[in-house]
């Protein structure tokens, strides 16, 4: 091979080499830029939390009242050995009635509870306990935690109601929805409201 064909092979081994390696760097450098992209675009969510852990973990008693449908979704707390009414949940203070995120109810269209009209809607279920009455509560502020931010402006409706001697105690708060009246019980104590759709 003569020194000319030798130079020329030289120069072009030289030259393909160099156009191979700046391709293999940029396709590198793409490869590093995207993994850097999405490391950044990709955000952690929070652990949502298992609710059903809880100490009060979360019910749901549902049932139908002439053509309504009602649904109470509560926290439901266990006595525990301690004494409830009275004491852990006093007389005359307003109540979430249920533990952690205030007590709610829906139904689904207007009805009448101890005769007085409530409109279709979901609310905030609050009580204030007495020995010998109960102010069940119907309030339109239906998300908020327990009852430190309740105000009594945004009341829908207040009745009153007898409360009842348990004969067996309810280790655990519940609230059954009946053919007429919507019942939570705990401890030695249950308090019914009348509830019917309108005529």
């Amino acid at each position: 091979m003569s020194m000319k064909h030798l130079l020329f092979a030289l120069v072009f081994g030289f030259a393909f080499a160099s156009c191979g390696g700046a391709g293999t760097d940029s396709g590198e450098a793409g490869s590093a830029a995207d993994s850097t992209a999405t490391e950044e675009t990709v955000t952690e969510e929070e652990p949502k939390e298992d609710k059903s852990t809880r100490k009060s973990p979360p019910r749901t008693a549902e049932g139908e009242i002439g053509s309504a449908t009602v649904t109470v979704s509560y926290g439901s707390p266990s006595v525990r050995g301690r004494t409830i009414f009275g004491d852990l949940i006093p007389y005359g203070n307003i109540w979430r009635t249920g533990a952690n995120e205030a007590t709610t109810i829906t139904v689904s269209e207007e009805v009448m509870v101890e005769g007085e009209a409530l409109p279709a809607g979901t609310y905030a279920l609050f009580t204030i306990p007495g020995e010998d009455a109960w102010t069940v509560i119907f309030n339109k502020e239906a998300e908020q935690w327990g009852a430190y931010d309740y105000d009594e402006s945004m009341d829908a409706l207040r009745v009153e109601v007898a409360p009842e001697a348990l004969e067996e105690n309810a280790e655990m708060l519940e609230f059954e929805v009946g053919s007429d009246r919507v019942t939570m019980r705990w401890a030695d104590v249950a308090v019914p409201f009348k509830v019917s759709t309108v005529e």
